[in-house]
């Protein structure tokens, strides 16, 4: 499933390159503080996506769309938490709600009434929300939500889908990794892999086949965006299918909205698409931009953890602690965040600012003559910067009709793709390492001006190294 490598003239270090030579010489502090964190971090960070080489940006604050590292440098943002601040950086209505737990407590180990409205929320905006279940993250969410549908199914099958990520955990990791071939990951048993079948997403009838002629399938897991929100959509119909099958043979559907829920829409990508699943995690937006996460979905499902159901069918109950479940910082954080998204349509506001932005930065490519192609959904976007030289008009471009195999690898396009990043954020525009990235509620024109900026500012430094051959 993977595509040859593609090559690149210079390793992201190397001294020649005047991207990489402006980039260090404007982030010293960062610097140093990398050279700390080595000693004491793997690779010296704390999460997979921040890595760049020669190192990423440390950051002091954050506010609204926009953040400061602590060499004093601005940039606009579209890291966005990983996905968590739709409302934008440090919201006053958030601040001020944690602000005023913190005064009452930050853990009682005993219920509380934020957590009560935390749960009516989600069950109110999520149309499969009978009932919910918090975790401390979505990870958690993805491995509470495995066992349930093993236990309320009786079998041991999980349907996923190649590059699909949900999570770190044991049952997933196969098949999202970098070579998407389905296999196992270190220090996975093969046995644990072999309990996913790792499907391509590309032929919705090899799928629905599938369902079909099995009957060891607990669920088929899936994110309603494509693989890693987007990079690699669905295609037409893909959900809507899924969800025939999996209804007819009493499979469950579990979609992953631990970045569409909330984001596609004040009810996630369920509600934008009409299509309700069984259940479904959430993590991110859930939490208002704290640690949470959380499984929902029909009652009867998220009945095999609840204490009066199961002994009234005298079945054993699947037991779930968690220190951090529904903690009250995070609770505040939600209930406020949510009540927002509820009332004021964030969604929609950041959903059509990326509309925008996407149209504008394809005009940079079109202007500047660069085959490279600009997509997303929603409330996000993603630069696909054509490693492979395959011919691209960006005015065209149409992610459906590039192997997904080529969609991931421009990921992992080394020099090239650090360039971008280093490149934009020497401009003021930090992204993640797609390249692309998440737009807020708090976006507007000012962030869109000065994205289209950097990016044209990039892509002539990036031709003037020839690393990028314009047409």
């Amino acid at each position: 499933m993977t595509a040859a490598a593609p090559t690149n003239s210079a390793t992201n270090s190397a001294t020649n390159s005047a991207i990489v030579t402006d980039y260090k010489a404007r982030t010293p502090g960062s610097g140093a503080l990398f050279e700390r964190a080595h000693k004491v971090l793997p690779s010296g960070i704390t999460h997979d996506a921040r890595y760049l080489d020669p190192y990423s940006i440390h950051v002091a604050r954050a506010k609204g769309a926009r953040k400061w590292d602590v060499d004093g440098n601005e940039y606009v943002d579209y890291f966005g938490g990983h996905g968590a601040m739709l409302l934008g950086h440090s919201h006053p209505a958030v601040v001020e709600a944690v602000k005023r737990q913190m005064d009452l407590g930050t853990h009682y180990g005993s219920s509380h009434e934020l957590e009560v409205r935390w749960a009516e929320l989600v069950c109110e905006l999520t149309p499969c929300a009978e009932r919910v279940r918090f975790t401390a993250s979505g990870t958690e969410a993805s491995h509470m939500a495995i066992r349930l549908a093993r236990a309320y199914t009786g079998k041991d099958k999980i349907v996923r889908f190649i590059g699909h990520f949900h999570g770190w955990h044991d049952n997933v990791t196969a098949g999202a990794g970098a070579t998407y071939d389905g296999g196992t990951t270190p220090g996975v048993p093969q046995e644990v892999s072999a309990l996913s079948i790792v499907m391509p997403s590309d032929n919705v009838a090899a799928v629905v086949k599938l369902i079909e002629e099995r009957d060891d399938i607990a669920a088929v897991m899936f994110e309603p965006s494509g693989a890693s929100w987007g990079q690699a959509p669905l295609p037409p119909g893909f959900i809507q299918a899924v969800r025939d099958a999996t209804t007819k043979k009493g499979v469950i559907m579990l979609m992953d909205e631990v970045i569409t829920g909330y984001r596609w829409s004040s009810g996630g990508a369920q509600k934008a698409l009409g299509i309700t699943p069984d259940l479904c995690i959430q993590a991110k937006i859930v939490a208002g931009g704290l640690p949470g996460g959380a499984v929902a979905g029909r009652r009867d499902i998220l009945d095999r953890i609840d204490h009066d159901a199961t002994a009234a069918k005298k079945i054993e109950r699947i037991l779930h602690p968690g220190t951090y479940n529904a903690n009250p910082l995070s609770a505040a954080a939600a209930v406020t965040a949510l009540t927002l998204l509820r009332d004021e349509d964030l969604a929609e506001k950041a959903n059509k600012t990326a509309a925008e932005l996407r149209k504008a930065l394809t005009e940079v490519l079109v202007q500047e003559g660069v085959p490279w192609g600009i997509y997303g959904q929603s409330s996000t976007f993603l630069i696909y910067p054509n490693p492979f030289n395959d011919p691209i008009d960006p005015a065209t471009f149409d992610p459906l009709k590039v192997p997904f195999a080529k969609l991931k690898g421009a990921r992992g396009a080394g020099p090239l793709t650090g360039k971008i990043r280093m490149g934009l954020m020497t401009h003021g525009v930090d992204v993640m390492g797609s390249p692309g990235g998440f737009v807020s509620a708090t976006h507007g024109g000012a962030e869109i001006e000065k994205t289209v900026h950097a990016l044209r500012q990039t892509v002539r430094a990036l031709k003037a190294e020839r690393e990028v051959k314009a047409v």
